[in-house]
């Protein structure tokens, strides 16, 4: 998966992000797994930046949750 952008993301539905968010966390568990067991070589770079787009897609995700909030509100 390429690196995703905050903007793109702002612009998927909450069921998409869930998606993606369920499927980087998969993708994270298998690479800190072959990490741990060491048979990890190219992809050792690749963990920071699937936690970085974990973070991203949380961060939107808790943006939007906090807007339909606001919006509730007011």
């Amino acid at each position: 998966m390429s690196r995703l952008k905050a903007k793109t993301l702002r612009e998927e539905s909450e069921e998409d992000l869930q998606k993606k968010l369920s499927e980087l966390g998969a993708e994270l568990s298998k690479l800190r797994n072959r990490s741990a067991r060491g048979t990890i070589k190219k992809d050792s770079g690749k963990i920071r930046a699937v936690r970085r787009d974990l973070a991203r897609i949380l961060t939107v995700l808790n943006g939007k949750k906090h807007a339909v909030e606001v919006k509730t509100t007011s």
